[in-house]
């Protein structure tokens, strides 16, 4: 049996041992962490009983984050006991880094890749214990003319990528094909949008599927006066090219969790974000209205386009919602092993499945979601 191998054998053993031998004490109150500027308020109000929890979120409000608003706007974290103070991520927020801390909030979304980097190098404590994202929304994209289709064609070429552990996956690709940033392509560091490409001053550039690909789509083509379309532009789905990392999960530190009461708080903060997902899987448009009214700064348009690729990236969850998908986190760990991100094989403790389990079992919805078929959106400029 591979080290790999032993890993899973080892935290299916250790799952078994938390459901069947953690009672779970009644939860107590947990201090929310402050406020930023930008920060949404959500659930009930507070008050009683209610354990007082923040989350940290990947970027700025977003349908990225949809199931966490629905869980609020429905009441499924009140439901739950619970009231969550939604923290905005944002380009200046490393929320690995905000979740590390020892007075961060109790909850973390960020990529797994990026913890997997700061718990190798002894900075971090978090947790995986739930697993969102089943497959990447990472993309690569160039035009049509640039000749550009695989990553063994960045040879000589301007990549466009972005900073803080968001490239891995286009540098890992680059790195099967022989190719080394600096010596055989210009790795250009572009930000989160997609001005570069638009502007041709990078051959090819970073994309999330929900995000900045639709940005070039929602763009006027000033030679014909129309939108941008799909057949203007080459994808690379690194999905498909082998070098697919995990992105959004649930992270909580391991000192929390081994607080008193805190895993009953962890299980009950899991069912109402699942439940919220599951609602935003059924119901797209309540979704995306409760992220305009969370503050995106992108429009409607734009949001339901992004509803639309989320959900796919979400559903269908063969193991159910939270499960940690065993192929791709090995492949995740490979390919960071091979990049150099991660220099030993992650300690059994960087994931726990028991808590999505348990959460998973006290929902009556559907939790698989394996008749989900995804929807159509038009596109309008600007994402109006």
């Amino acid at each position: 049996m591979n080290t790999r191998s032993r890993f899973w054998a080892s935290l299916a053993a250790t799952s078994l041992l938390f459901v069947a031998c953690t009672a779970a004490p009644p939860a107590g109150s947990q201090p929310a962490a402050s406020q930023p500027a930008g920060s949404q308020p959500a659930g009930s109000p507070s008050g009683g009983d209610l354990s007082q929890v923040a989350l940290q979120l990947q970027w700025a409000p977003q349908a990225q984050f949809a199931g966490y608003f629905a869980a609020a706007e429905e009441g499924f974290y009140a439901e739950e006991g619970i009231e969550v103070e939604i923290l905005d991520g944002g380009p200046t927020v490393q929320p690995h880094i905000v979740g590390s801390a020892d007075d961060g909030p109790e909850f973390t979304i960020s990529w797994v890749p990026k913890v997997l980097e700061i718990r190798d190098n002894g900075e971090s404590d978090l947790v995986d214990i739930a697993q969102i994202f089943q497959r990447s929304g990472t993309r690569s994209v160039s035009w049509a003319d640039s000749g550009i289709s695989s990553p063994a064609d960045f040879a000589g070429k301007n990549v466009g990528v972005w900073e803080f552990g968001n490239e891995y996956e286009v540098t890992a690709a680059a790195l099967q094909e022989g190719l080394t940033a600096g010596e055989d392509y210009q790795k250009v560091i572009q930000p989160f949008d997609m001005s570069l490409l638009l502007n041709r001053e990078v051959d090819v550039a970073e994309a999330m599927t929900y995000n900045e690909y639709a940005q070039v789509l929602e763009t006027e083509n000033t030679e014909t006066g129309e939108l941008y379309q799909p057949e203007d532009l080459n994808v690379i789905d690194y999905n498909e090219v082998g070098t697919a990392m995990l992105q959004d999960a649930i992270f909580a530190r391991e000192a929390w969790l081994a607080e008193d009461g805190n895993e009953d708080i962890a299980e009950r903060f899991l069912r109402g974000s699942f439940r919220g997902w599951i609602f935003c899987r059924e119901n797209p448009d309540d979704c995306i209205q409760y992220t305009v009214d969370a503050g995106s700064t992108l429009g409607a348009g734009h949001q339901a386009w992004m509803m639309n690729e989320i959900n796919p990236l979400i559903w269908p969850s063969p193991d159910g919602i939270g499960a940690m998908p065993g192929d791709t986190y090995e492949q995740t760990v490979q390919i960071s092993l091979e990049a150099s991100i991660i220099d030993e094989e992650p300690t059994e403790g960087a994931v726990r499945t028991d808590l999505a389990e348990a959460a998973r079992e006290g929902i009556e919805e559907d939790v698989n979601g394996a008749d989900f078929e995804k929807g159509t959106v038009e596109v309008t400029q600007g994402g109006e």
